[in-house]
């Protein structure tokens, strides 16, 4: 089995997903469908139906966030941080320059499970990380893009 790399921070946060699905939503539909029950004929209530499609996608939900918790692999970025200072690796904030329009961007590498471009993190998987791992700052890193060949200059590696 293979196991998904994943952060601290990122398995502290589908943890936290987690219990409040399992603490605050199921209890929350559970009343809602109890209500909905006291309005009569279950076949014509829309609250019924509602609430039972509510609580399919939160077991959903709860199902996948514990396979994902219990099969990925907790990495500790800091310790990583220690033995790779100016490297880039797996949990690295890493600041890079496009050569061509010096433009600087920001991402975190992560794993597959966590990663959120809307927060800069993107899956160590993509074609950026990969062009990024086992270089050091100062180094130029090139990714294919669907526009080209994209020049990056890594401008720091950090460990947070």
């Amino acid at each position: 089995m293979v196991r998904a790399p994943i952060t601290a921070v990122g398995a502290d946060e589908l943890k936290d997903e987690l219990n409040h699905l399992k603490q605050v939503v199921r209890p929350r539909i559970v009343a809602d469908i109890a209500t909905a029950r006291e309005h009569g004929d279950l076949k014509e209530n829309a609250e019924y139906h509602a609430a039972r499609e509510e609580q399919g996608f939160n077991e959903g939900r709860i199902q996948e966030l514990e396979g994902m918790l219990s099969t990925a692999q907790v990495i500790d970025v800091l310790s990583l941080g220690t033995n790779n200072e100016g490297r880039v690796v797996f949990g690295a904030t890493v600041e890079l320059e496009n050569i061509e329009t010096e433009e600087t961007v920001t991402y975190q590498i992560v794993g597959d499970i966590e990663a959120d471009i809307k927060k800069n993190r993107i899956a160590v998987t993509s074609p950026i990380a990969r062009a990024l791992i086992g270089k050091e700052e100062g180094e130029i890193a090139v990714v294919k893009a669907p526009s080209g060949m994209v020049e990056y200059e890594i401008v720091e590696a950090r460990y947070v």
